[in-house]
């Protein structure tokens, strides 16, 4: 079953993200249906919920409190008000007769919701260990595929352009020859969205099998990558245009890199400062 978060009302959608980690295991198995049946939860009794959850009516209720909801009618009522709404949810608050300036501005805010939204949803233990994990790294290997490869392909160049031993394949064999020859003070830094890529998984696992640290840059800690991650940096992205895609989700990833490679550069100090110097002068014969 595919997960429906993305039919599920913004705030909703965000407090899910906040507090799954943290529920118990019964509230779990109400928090699961609640994401994968997102569009039929609104017809549903407290009661049919239950037993479909597999869980008590008192479940649900906690689960629908943690949520930040009074009680299970009101986000009864939010799934539903969200449901019948005529807007395109694939992205925000877009109207079929919106004229292209308004589409403009709603593409920008849209991606400017995601920022804000990733910026208070990261944890802050999780990444100032993915930071600490980097900085002590020997050698850093970035991989997705498809558009997430872009944002790889950008992590790569930024910090083998500093002299760290940097990896990145847009090949997904060549990925899982990098990941056999790592070690236990590599990091992998794998970007996937859904975090359900088969090819990244692959490589995760490998990875993780030769000791190496897995960092994950994902929109949902519960996926199969994020089980085999060491630690997961969430971005929070939950609408996609009507070609079933959104840049957003990469923006967001891309602050994430950039955070990252910024705090690598203060925390090394003076020594990548000269390879970065280099670096900027050698390319420099490239422009006009």
């Amino acid at each position: 079953m595919e997960l429906q978060i993305e039919h599920m009302p913004h705030a909703c959608a965000l407090q899910m993200q906040a507090v799954y980690n943290t529920l118990k295991k019964a509230e779990k198995k109400a928090a699961d249906f609640l994401l994968e049946h997102a569009t039929g939860v609104d017809r549903l009794s407290i009661q049919e919920f239950a037993s479909e959850a597999g869980c008590s009516e008192a479940t649900v209720v906690r689960l629908s409190k943690k949520l930040g909801y009074e009680g299970f009618p009101e986000l009864k009522r939010d799934f539903a008000a969200f449901g019948n709404s005529s807007e395109i949810h694939e992205y925000g608050n877009i109207l079929d007769n919106d004229q292209p300036l308004d589409v403009m501005r709603k593409v920008f805010e849209s991606s400017a919701q995601g920022l804000i939204d990733t910026l208070n949803m990261l944890d802050p233990d999780d990444y100032t260990r993915a930071l600490t994990r980097l900085v002590a790294a020997k050698r850093i290997l970035f991989c997705g595929l498809g558009d997430a490869g872009a944002v790889a392909m950008e992590a790569h160049l930024r910090f083998l352009r500093i002299g760290v031993s940097s990896l990145h394949a847009t090949d997904p064999d060549t990925q899982l020859i990098y990941a056999t020859q790592l070690q236990p003070n590599d990091v992998v830094v794998a970007i996937s969205h859904s975090g359900r890529s088969r090819q990244i998984h692959d490589v995760v696992k490998v990875a993780k099998d030769r000791g190496a640290t897995v960092i994950l840059i994902t929109n949902f800690p519960v996926s199969p990558l994020s089980k085999k991650s060491d630690i997961i940096l969430q971005t929070a992205v939950f609408s996609k245009n009507i070609t079933g895609e959104i840049m957003s989700k990469r923006i967001t990833a891309l602050c994430i890199i950039e955070s990252l490679y910024i705090n690598f550069l203060l925390h090394a100090g003076s020594a990548y400062a000269d390879t970065l110097k280099i670096s900027n002068e050698t390319i420099a014969i490239n422009k006009i």
